[in-house]
């Protein structure tokens, strides 16, 4: 490749990048500002597990504090649990080469859940509560008063898929809540963010990923199996994710079944024309995502009117 050809290369990784970085910090933007995830003068614990979707929520979060119009504190927050191989250097010192405050905890839950779980089992839902109440005390001594995840959309996704098909609940994870213990307001600015943006963006920044299976547990199947039906659909049917994460923010209380939610009991016939009535669903199989607008992959242009239809939705 001759060095003409090489820098033009360069010149279009780099506006790639840029254009990548510039949608995820959007939308990361417009997460915070529907939910009032942010305000003047919060302090932010951001938990930083070492995975790519932290790594991602902490730079997105330093980007927006440097422009934002309030003033708030960031800390990255990692538990060390003591898993056999854990690299405790990466962490502190990326951080400390960042300029990031930084606190590292150590607790030894690792020799807890495998005292309590048999061998063989999935230890993360037993880990993910000492976990959980650690963070909790921590959060209280630093004085934070939000506590950041870095959970993302497809997360909110496979959380809601899970409850249905396995709990009976239509449940998701909240990009906003507050914490079991009723202390702390814990958020999730990467809601709306796909994970896919995530991949690319943190492979570019080259963050010194530590791996998820130190423990060696194999992560719930379950969700495994949700994720990977749900990658096959966005290849196969692309916008058919991103209609189903709208439609989880256009929730219609009187068109489900849950009459603690809706008032059905009382229903009576007024005489009044209902836009909402029946007749919404006279229609057959819809054949379009309506406001889909996907980026492109290489360019980040989008399409000419804006939204892309997709056809042979069955």
């Amino acid at each position: 490749m001759s060095d003409t050809a090489s820098l033009e290369q360069t010149k279009k990784q780099r506006y790639n990048l840029n254009k990548l970085e510039k949608r995820i910090r959007r939308y990361v933007g417009r997460a915070i500002e529907d939910f009032n995830m942010i305000e003047d003068g919060d302090k932010i614990m951001v938990c930083l597990s070492g995975g790519k979707d932290s790594y991602t929520l902490l730079s997105m979060l330093r980007q927006l504090q440097r422009i934002a119009p309030i003033r708030f504190e960031l800390v990255a927050v990692n538990l060390d649990q003591k898993q056999p191989g854990f690299p405790e250097h990466v962490l502190p010192e990326y951080l400390s080469a960042e300029g990031v405050d930084f606190k590292i905890v150590e607790e030894d839950t690792y020799s807890i859940v495998k005292e309590k779980i048999p061998a063989g089992k999935t230890t993360c839902s037993l880990c993910s509560r000492l976990r959980r109440g650690i963070l909790y005390r921590v959060a209280k001594e630093l004085g934070a008063t939000k506590i950041a995840l870095g959970h993302h959309r497809d997360d909110m996704l496979e959380t809601l898929m899970l409850n249905m098909f396995y709990g009976g609940k239509m449940k998701s994870m909240p990009a906003k809540l507050v914490s079991d213990n009723g202390e702390h307001v814990v958020i999730r600015p990467l809601a709306y963010v796909r994970e896919k943006d995530i991949v690319t963006y943190a492979a570019q920044q080259n963050y010194p990923i530590i791996p998820c299976n130190l423990c060696g547990s194999q992560e719930n199947l379950q969700r495994q199996a949700i994720k990977e039906m749900l990658r096959q659909w966005d290849r196969q049917f692309p916008g058919r994710i991103e209609s189903m994460f709208t439609a989880m923010q256009n929730v219609v209380p009187s068109h489900l079944a849950d009459p603690e939610l809706y008032a059905f009991k009382t229903i009576k016939a007024d005489g009044q024309e209902n836009a909402e009535g029946d007749t919404a669903f006279d229609h057959s199989v819809p054949t379009d995502f309506l406001n889909y607008q996907d980026p492109d992959e290489t360019t980040g242009a989008e399409s000419a009117n804006g939204v892309i239809q997709v056809r042979n939705l069955s």
